[in-house]
């Protein structure tokens, strides 16, 4: 994977399912080596290898990875509290995809389909 594709999925457009190594995922949210060890220890993201050297990451991670930088940069949310904002989002995305399928509206209502 180059710069190139890096910058491609930095701006939100997934093309390949490449796995990242830990240098890319840092040059990607442009930040160090001590951060992402951070969010690993935090399951935040995670990695597929044992050893850090040999860590790759997919392009979920790097969504959350981007996400995560950007809560502490933004808003000064610490480690525990990206990974419950995190895991949270997650969550109403996965509900609201259930209330999709269900066919029920925001307001509680069965759509009725013609």
């Amino acid at each position: 994977m180059n710069s190139h594709d890096l910058s491609i999925v930095y701006n939100g457009t997934i093309i390949e399912e490449d796995e990242l190594t830990i240098g890319e995922l840092c040059q990607a949210c442009d930040t160090n080596t001590e951060w992402i060890i951070c969010l690993v220890e935090e399951s935040i993201i995670e990695p597929h290898g044992n050893e850090i050297h040999s860590w790759r990451f997919s392009s979920a991670s790097l969504v959350r990875a981007l996400s995560a930088f950007r809560l502490h940069r933004d808003l000064g949310i610490n480690i525990a509290g990206i990974a419950l904002v995190l895991d949270l989002r997650e969550e109403i995305e996965n509900l609201q995809t259930q209330i999709s399928l269900m066919g029920v509206n925001g307001n509680g209502h069965k759509l009725v389909s013609k």
